[in-house]
């Protein structure tokens, strides 16, 4: 069976995506620390507080709004992905590269090897590039035993093995 691509216009956040962020992100109503040398995150790994400034320790948030703070924060997502993502993409692969870039930004994503392929035709290629993020301030997550960062590595492997399943 061929894989469905339409062009990024057609395409919008699904509910998959927002309850895959839920899952991989975690919920906590008290700003923390989720990776050692890491900024403060609450919510669903939000960085930033709805006024815009960073999330300080000691800072809350509740469920209802956490949500709707990053069905807004993926929203904003999508517009700058589609300025750079020229290539029909499956819902499944669109919805990778816009939890790729809640977790990095609409910057890195642009400028990854993952949009570059893609826009060049190579999937598998675009698929192989969620691999290249495996690092927290210089350590490899990768690492065989590491308690550091695993969880790191662990949704770079999700995303590259959820996008080689797409293409099949």
């Amino acid at each position: 069976m061929a894989i469905e691509r339409r062009h990024v216009a057609a395409l919008s956040v699904s509910a998959v995506l927002l309850v895959s962020l839920a899952v991989q992100e975690g919920y906590t109503d008290k700003a923390v620390i989720p990776v050692k040398g890491d900024v403060p995150t609450y919510g669903f790994g939000m960085t930033h507080r709805a006024d815009g400034t960073p999330v300080q320790m000691g800072d809350k948030t509740t469920p209802v709004e956490a949500l709707q703070r990053s069905l807004s924060h993926v929203q904003k997502d999508e517009v700058g992905m589609k300025r750079c993502v020229t290539a029909p993409l499956s819902q499944v692969e669109y919805d990778i590269m816009l939890d790729f870039s809640y977790q990095y930004g609409v910057r890195r994503l642009c400028n990854s090897t993952m949009v570059k392929k893609a826009n060049a035709g190579d999937y598998a290629g675009s698929c192989k590039g969620y691999l290249e993020y495996r690092f927290v301030k210089g350590y490899d997550c990768s690492t065989p035993g590491n308690k550091q960062c695993f969880g790191v590595w662990a949704r770079s492997l999700d995303r590259y093995n959820d996008c080689i399943e797409a293409q099949q």
